[in-house]
């Protein structure tokens, strides 16, 4: 006999671990189904944990080089000890497992560590882990399996030298040149990771800028902060191929001029973006409507697939894959499905690049706005005018805020500085209550804070700022 479940969820990323909670928290009896041998998904396991820390841990590094004889903090002698880095690193993650198996065990969620496939609409089998298999019938299944980095045809990973950002997290030693193709936010932030630990880092991108789906200006001004950082760009820069040849690699591309380029280097990191994992799942067996094209499976704004006792949330469906969309995502559907209201604003999901500077925005961006034909204002305010940005010696870039010109409705709110991953919080609230820049500029903001510019902009936005 298999054992029955209210639920059943496919993938413990932040997708499916947050809706197999909120579930149990509904009173609904929940089994998640996990490939892996740890909980917490592709983000916590070798994502977005994983790779903040050595986000923080690197630019520890740096301002030990570079910025702490400045604030009167004189070092001699600074060494990187990587392997403890890399130690400091996994033991981030394992305490953030350790927590969602907790978490999973207060809410009497089972967990079953094992490949799933769909038998039928309502049967989940499982090939465990440990080996030998069980069937589970579910009143409800939830698809939350989330992504994979995308292989290039001919540039595949072999792990050590062609790498996707996975392996890039786990280098034994500092690459001496470490190319990345594409300039998105994946290979920015571990292109960052690696330079300031000593790497020489060239980043290949096809289109003409980079992270494309950001505010110009922003970008610009990313891509500028970038290079002084000793980042090395090709713009409009095609991939072709590479050689690898024992630990070494030449990366082969055609520069916007048609001419040949060549780079000699000892990784190959390929960031050219991610599609959504479904392998083994069984889709097309049991009827799951899938985008020919994307490889999304197709939802209702419910989550539901075509086949009804089926739906799926996160990478595997439409919008930005972002581990935060997906949590809301699985929260809307758990209470929906407990016949509550659940909904998810898709308008208001800030993105975030956690180089330093930071870039954090939500909403529109000016080329989106004039696109639409939308008649706006717009207000910036620079850290370089912000004290508490002087105090940390970290002035670099602006807060910007566009606003329709009639209704003063925040339309979108662009960030470049320091935590600004923190600041778009606030712009988040404000547009997710159909908010003013009138508002954000009448609140009162504690001072000195950094989240003073973010008022400063909104009130840059009726030509009032007093700071600037």
């Amino acid at each position: 006999m298999a054992d029955r479940y209210d639920l059943v969820v496919i993938g413990a990323g932040p997708g499916g671990y947050v809706a197999a909670i909120r579930a149990a928290q509904l009173g609904l009896k929940v089994a998640c189904v996990e490939k892996r041998a740890t909980l917490g998904g592709v983000c916590l396991n070798i994502g977005c944990i994983p790779s903040k820390a050595m986000l923080d841990s690197s630019e520890l590094f740096s301002l030990a080089q570079h910025k702490f004889a400045k604030h009167g903090i004189k070092l001699a002698g600074v060494e990187l000890d990587l392997k403890a880095m890399l130690s400091r690193k996994d033991d981030v993650v394992k305490g953030l497992t350790d927590g969602v198996k907790f978490l999973f065990r207060k809410n009497k969620i089972d967990t079953l560590f094992g490949a799933a496939t769909l038998a039928s609409p309502t049967s989940v089998k499982v090939k465990l882990n440990e080996g030998g298999e069980t069937t589970l019938d579910a009143g409800h299944i939830l698809l939350a399996t989330g992504s994979a980095p995308i292989e290039l045809p001919f540039l595949k990973f072999d792990g050590k030298v062609v790498v996707s950002s996975t392996e890039a997290l786990t280098f034994e030693k500092v690459p001496e040149h470490l190319v990345i193709v594409g300039g998105g936010y994946i290979g920015l932030e571990l292109g960052s990771v690696w330079r300031r630990l000593g790497s020489k880092v060239t980043v290949v991108e096809f289109l003409p800028r980079i992270v494309p789906i950001a505010d110009l200006e922003l970008g610009t001004l990313l891509h500028k902060s970038l290079v002084k950082q000793g980042l090395e760009f090709f713009l409009e820069t095609k991939v072709t191929g590479a050689k690898v040849v024992g630990n070494k690699a030449t990366v082969i591309a055609e520069g916007k001029d048609g001419k040949p380029l060549s780079f000699d280097c000892d990784k190959v990191l390929v960031c050219v973006g991610r599609r959504p994992y479904s392998e083994g799942l069984g889709l097309s067996e049991v009827g799951v409507a899938v985008d020919s094209k994307s490889g999304k499976v197709t939802t209702d704004r419910h989550f539901h697939t075509n086949v009804p006792s089926i739906s799926a949330i996160g990478d595997l469906i439409d919008g930005p894959m972002l581990a935060h969309k997906a949590e809301d995502e699985g929260i809307a559907f758990a209470e929906i499905l407990a016949g509550k209201a659940g909904h998810v604003n898709y308008d208001t999901i800030p993105s975030v690049i956690y180089t330093w500077p930071e870039m954090a925005s939500v909403g529109l961006t000016e080329e989106q706005a004039k696109a639409k034909g939308l008649d706006y204002k717009v207000g910036k305010f620079p850290f370089a005018a912000n004290g508490r940005a002087r105090t940390m010696d970290e002035t670099e870039g602006l807060v910007k805020i566009l606003a329709d010109a009639k209704t003063d409705r925040v339309l979108g709110v662009h960030i470049i500085g320091p935590r600004a991953s923190d600041l778009i919080a606030e712009a988040v609230t404000t547009m997710e209550f159909a908010g003013s820049s009138e508002d954000i500029a009448r609140i009162c903001h504690s001072h000195p804070t950094l989240s003073e510019a973010v008022k400063e902009a909104a009130l840059a936005v009726d030509k009032r700022a007093i700071h600037a």
